[in-house]
């Protein structure tokens, strides 16, 4: 690939594009996500007990994945039609007015059931516009990515998510510190959706700037789009759909039992204040970063298929050490679990980025890279929050655990039947 100075997707602002959006995208999710652990409950919802509310406010999370298959197929449809830039554009906004809105949204206090009824409207346009972001931010790195480093550019947006959590988490963190608590309950759990609206436009400015790939732009000149990608991806590559799907699911299940689940287990149960947990979270995903950065050159050199099986492998062994660590109390061993988890989430995840669109042809590329990222997430981390409190709450942390080593499991399989993709033309089929 030739790129000069002048061409509007030049590799620093493909890398930036992709990185940005997908941060902005993941600051959004995350943001709700602890908002759900901490303060959710008692804002949004009536009951008789701290665990009832905790409950509901989980069971909000699991709206989002299961809206993000359908914003997968929505912008993938368009996505694979009419090009990749004008959908991340659309996804993007979306996924920030929605985020906004949660932001400005009165608690059951002030309009009964209609408060919940609403949050989970907004959720789920959370995960419509998430649904399509990172099938198109994971086209754009690896389409415009110099031969023989698509795992790197496609791990740009990989590494927009512990990008995406600290800024979340670090907010948080900041307001935890400087408000008590019915300061926190009363407005300050606002904020951080709030300043969504600022990043929004950050991110809508670098990505308006972009132009599409010459990849999508040969299939526009040789007349080689699908009326109905999905149509498509169903009836003819529907075993590359599965097992991308199953091979996402360990991703999905470390990262949100490490953050979103281990949140709340060591606030309401460990006892430990919001600042504190908050503060050792953000010390753990820094491994998920460090795990991505290596995880994209090892799967350069030596294939997608060796690095997930090393990851996953390990994943699966990890299970059985949560409740041993987690049940002493002790921070450094409860921050030591969590950047494990993380850590080997990450060395799974930073390949997918180039993995997953590499199992495609470009026509139907984007909606079935989105298909599969999505589909793992409703498998993988919908319910896992929930699950795990109920988990915990019949057979303890062990069972949590167990959680994790049969997520892992499930994506062993799926990725052993896969093909390695390295060496995958992706003009092949364009």
């Amino acid at each position: 690939m030739n790129q000069t100075t002048n061409n509007p997707n030049s590799t620093g602002r493909v890398m930036v594009a992709s990185l940005i959006g997908t941060a902005i995208e993941f600051y959004d999710f995350y943001v709700y996500a602890t908002a759900a652990a901490l303060v959710f409950g008692p804002v949004f919802f009536s009951g008789e007990s701290d665990s009832v509310q905790l409950l509901s406010a989980f069971a909000t999370f699991s709206i989002a994945f299961i809206a993000r298959p359908l914003g997968a197929a929505l912008f993938g449809h368009f996505g694979d039609r009419i090009g990749r830039k004008a959908t991340l554009v659309a996804s993007l906004l979306i996924m920030g007015v929605s985020t906004m809105l949660i932001g400005l949204l009165p608690g059951y206090a002030c309009m009964g059931f209609w408060a919940p009824l609403l949050l989970c409207l907004l959720r789920f346009g959370q995960g419509i516009g998430l649904g399509g972001e990172w099938g198109g931010a994971a086209l754009l790195a690896t389409e415009n990515a110099p031969p023989g480093k698509r795992a790197w550019f496609g791990m740009f947006p990989q590494l927009g998510a512990p990008i995406g959590f600290i800024m979340a988490n670090g907010l948080f963190l900041l307001l935890a510190l400087t408000l008590s608590d019915e300061q926190f309950r009363g407005w300050g759990w606002r904020i951080p959706f709030l300043l969504s609206a600022v990043l929004l436009l950050v991110g809508l400015y670098v990505r308006l700037r972009l132009v599409e790939s010459p990849v999508f732009q040969r299939v526009v000149q040789r007349q080689a789009r699908v009326k109905v990608p999905l149509q498509t991806l169903l009836r003819d590559y529907w075993r590359q759909t599965l097992l991308g799907t199953f091979s996402m699911v360990v991703c999905y299940a470390l990262f949100y039992i490490a953050t979103v689940f281990a949140l709340s287990y060591g606030t309401k149960t460990l006892g430990f204040s919001r600042e504190h947990f908050l503060s050792l979270q953000c010390i753990a995903i820094v491994f998920m970063a460090l795990a991505i950065l290596i995880s994209a050159r090892l799967a350069d050199q030596h294939g997608r298929r060796p690095v997930m099986l090393t990851g996953i492998v390990l994943a699966a062994i990890s299970g059985f050490f949560m409740a041993p660590f987690f049940a002493t109390g002790n921070p450094v061993l409860i921050t030591a679990f969590m950047a494990i988890e993380l850590f080997l989430m990450g060395l799974v995840f930073a390949p997918m980025g180039a993995f997953l669109p590499e199992l495609f042809p470009t026509a139907v590329r984007y909606t079935g890279a989105s298909m599969t990222y999505n589909m793992g997430g409703i498998i993988g981390a919908s319910f896992a929050p929930y699950l795990a409190q109920q988990l915990v709450a019949r057979g303890g942390l062990s069972w949590v655990g167990g959680y994790v080593t049969v997520a892992a499991l499930i994506s062993l399989v799926a990725v052993l039947l896969a093909r390695e993709t390295r060496d995958t033309d992706l003009n092949a089929n364009a």
